[in-house]
């Protein structure tokens, strides 16, 4: 899992949560950026070093029934910058454009656009979760570009039909989205049952 620099920390945190409460083990990796959103939108409770307790506290202790190990964006010869190291999937949430653009193009010039690429040839599921309104020619073709090499392009657009309440609602959606596409298991959004229920 990545984090970087485009707002939307909310849906990072949850989409984290969310796996450690499966029991999934996560090389967690987050831009310059990303480490600035989560304090910036978050508070600084949710800093990297005070994430897991940040975590337990707004999620609960299910959270430890997985762990996360955080990887500097820099490594480029992390584990996971090669293909031998098994993965499942990787996500990028939220996804700034400049990350974007970077797996668009194969740039591989930090660790966030490097596992990206491996998960791509690998042909694993990789989720690119952009939150950017309005969006530009070059982003869409960015992102048209990432389709076309086998990358899901999720917006952070969450639906309304669920009838959210609360930002953590809209914040559940967009997660359980997320870990559907990546093939986890996932009770945060209930599916569309051809009615709006109240």
């Amino acid at each position: 899992m990545a984090i970087t620099g485009a707002s939307g920390a909310l849906y990072a945190v949850r989409t984290l949560a969310a796996m450690l409460e499966l029991g999934c083990e996560i090389d967690l990796v987050v831009s310059d950026y990303g480490r600035r959103l989560l304090r910036d939108e978050l508070g600084e409770e949710a800093a990297l070093d005070r994430l897991m307790p940040y975590l337990e506290g707004k999620y609960g202790a299910g959270v430890g029934r997985g762990r996360f190990d955080l990887l500097s964006n820099r490594d480029l010869g992390a584990t996971i910058a090669s293909g031998s190291r098994p993965t499942k999937g990787m996500v990028v949430v939220p996804c700034s454009m400049k990350s974007l653009a970077g797996v668009a193009h194969g740039l591989s010039r930090n660790l966030v656009e490097r596992a990206a690429d491996v998960v791509l040839k690998e042909r694993k599921p990789l989720v690119l979760v952009p939150r950017e309104t309005p969006m530009s020619l070059p982003q869409l073709r960015n992102m048209v570009l990432c389709a076309e090499a086998g990358a899901v392009v999720l917006p952070a657009m969450p639906g309304f039909y669920h009838l959210p309440k609360t930002l953590d609602d809209l914040a559940d959606f967009l997660a359980g989205k997320i870990l559907s596409v990546l093939g986890l298991d996932q009770r945060l959004c209930a599916d569309w049952t051809g009615r709006v229920e109240r």
